[in-house]
Parts: structure tokens; sequence; C-alpha cells
């Protein structure tokens, strides 16, 4: 009997099932959106004329630069003291765990507008700040101002979080790696730097980056203290124009573009280190599209011959 040329080649061609109603609820979806926008850019209390006017005023742009130094100072701070955090929770010390475990608890138990309306008034509890340093006496008023005590607030809450995530990532490493460290003579700090941080990256990476995203949107809280971020800029116009709708649409579409490019960059920094694992690679953007409207698929196999 002869042999397909299909087997020969080591190629099939492979049709995959057809899915018609994969199509009628993906134009109902297109459909509903196309009524929604159809209806938003018709209706004419929206204010688009104002939203181009507005939407590269200088105060707005200086919202956003402020809105992306407490994102990144705040994530940065986060991160840190997550990180001890997480290593004073997996401590054999009691002492040092139940003191890591009360900060978690506090600090993931309170609301992050009261804990920055607690920091904005510090000053009430402590109007003088020495750090227990004779000859050291600090201001509060003077030294926690609305930028810092946006920094305090949204900073150290986010540490109780990133401590959680770390935690896990370092959990998920089986024990067998810091044993097999620990007999090559590395001590327990050389492992958790050198060995078991860098293969829970592909457990941590994911949720920081939704933690990061979450706190870009977060620093909109802080307008109750009078810092100019994104939200309070839009309201300083609005307060003066009345044009209360058209400055909204202003700084949402602002944060849609900026965490719609922080999340592009996230999918990328979860590939680079999902590689050489077993989990597999998640795709991009444009490999999901061109899988969505793939027609035919080849699939390679083994050359054999056919009896």
């Amino acid at each position: 009997m002869s042999t397909p040329a299909a087997t020969c080649t080591g190629q099939y061609t492979v049709v995959p099932a057809r899915h018609p109603w994969r199509w009628v609820a993906g134009s109902a979806v297109v459909l509903l959106a196309a009524l929604l926008f159809a209806s938003a850019v018709s209706n004419p209390r929206f204010g688009w004329d104002k939203v181009a006017l507005y939407f590269r005023d200088v105060t707005v742009v200086n919202g956003i630069g402020i809105t992306l130094f407490l994102t990144v100072v705040c994530m940065t701070a986060g991160v840190g003291l997550g990180v001890l955090l997480a290593v004073m929770q997996l401590s054999p010390n009691p002492v040092v765990k139940a003191s890591a475990g009360a900060y978690v608890t506090i600090f993931r138990g309170t609301p992050v507008l009261v804990q920055l309306l607690f920091w904005f008034n510090l000053s009430a509890l402590y109007p003088e700040i020495t750090f227990g340093i004779p000859g050291v006496s600090l201001d509060a008023n003077q030294l926690i101002t609305p930028l810092a005590a946006a920094i305090l607030g949204l900073g150290l809450n986010e540490a109780a979080y990133m401590s959680e995530i770390v935690r896990a990532g370092i959990q998920s490493i089986d024990q067998g790696q810091s044993e097999a460290a620990g007999a090559l003579g590395l001590s327990r700090l050389q492992t958790l730097r050198r060995v078991v941080l860098p293969q829970a990256m592909r457990v941590i990476i994911p949720p920081t980056g939704n933690e990061f995203i979450g706190m870009l949107k977060m620093t909109s809280l802080v307008s109750v203290l009078a810092v100019p971020e994104l939200l309070y800029s839009a309201q300083i116009i609005y307060s003066k124009n009345l044009q209360v709708v058209p400055l909204l649409m202003v700084a949402s579409i602002w944060y849609i573009i900026i965490t719609t490019v922080f999340t592009v960059g996230q999918g990328y920094l979860e590939r680079r280190f999902s590689r050489g694992t077993s989990r597999s690679v998640p795709p991009t953007a444009m490999e999901r599209l061109r899988k969505y409207f793939r027609v035919h698929a080849p699939l390679a196999t083994e050359k054999g011959n056919a009896s």
C-alpha cells in the first residue's frame, strides 16, 4: 500500500470545527457596543468639543505627571516593604512573624481613604516628630505635606497586599530548592535572593502587575488631600467652568490610555518570566488575534510509514 503524501512530509492540515453561535454572540456584542458608541457620540450633553479642548490642558498634563509619580513611588515602596514583610511572615521567630501578621491585618483591614486621612492629620497626635533621637525635633505640619501623606498612605497600604503576593510566590517553590541551596553552602538570605525569588517571579509578576494598575487608579483617592493628580486637576477646571461631565470624561480617557499601556507591558513581562518553565507562555494580543481568525492550523506529526 502506498504511503500518503501528508505522512511523507510530516505535515497535516487540520480544519477546526465551525462554531456559528460564537459568531452570533460576537455579532450581538459588537452591535450592542456600536449602539452604545453611537448614543454617546450623538448625545450633546457629553460635550465632546470640551473634551477635545481640555484633553491636553496644561493642568491635566501636570496631573498625569503627578499620578505617574505617585504610582511609581508608592509601588516601589510597597514592593520593597512587602518583600520584607513576606520574609518576616515566613520567619521561624514567632515575634517577628506575629509583628508582620499584625501589620498586614491592620493595613488590609482599614480603608485606604481612612489611612490617607489619618496620615494627613498625624500632627494632631504628634505635633513634633523626634524618631526617638535626642536633639531631633521636626514639625509634623511641615513634614507631613499632602504629597507625603499620600505616599505614606498608599505605599504602606500596598506593602500589606504585596507581602501576601510575595509570600505566596515564595511558598510556591518546592522546599527541595532551598534544601539543595543549603547543601551547597548558601545562607538563607543568599538562597532567597539567588534561588527562591528568581523562580517565584513567574508567580509574583501577574498579581503585581494588577496591583500596579490598581495603584494607578487608587491615586485618585488622594484628591481628598488636595494633591493635584489627574482627577483633582480635572476637578479644579470644572469647578471654574462647571463642565463636570466633559472633564470627568477627559480624566477617564487618560486613565484608560495609561492602564492599557501598562497592561501591554505587563503581558510582555509575564512572557519573559514564563520562559523555560512548564507553564505555557501567555500569548500576546496579536497572537490571540491571529489565532482567532486562523482558518487552517498546521499540525506537525512524526514521520512514519503507512502500511
